[in-house]
């Protein structure tokens, strides 16, 4: 089986994968002066949709205190 890349993929499909696979960017960067570090910063991101989110065991709690609320509300 061979990868097949498109050519004519829309922002809808590229947004409609992230959602549904997830993407997670990490990123750590160091600031220095003279050759000395300063600051460091330790950046990280998930973006998901939120079946998928949950399917991971990312944002349970928000979402148990979100819904209860919703459910209680009506």
């Amino acid at each position: 089986m061979e990868p097949i890349r498109e050519r004519n993929i829309t922002l809808t499909d590229l947004l409609d994968r992230v959602l549904d696979k997830g993407l997670v960017i990490r990123a750590d960067i160091i600031i220095s002066l003279a050759g000395i570090p300063m600051i460091g910063i330790n950046l990280g991101a998930a973006i998901a949709g939120m079946e998928t989110m949950l399917k991971y065991g990312i944002m349970e709690e928000w979402d148990r205190e979100i819904r209860g609320e919703a459910i209680c509300q009506k």
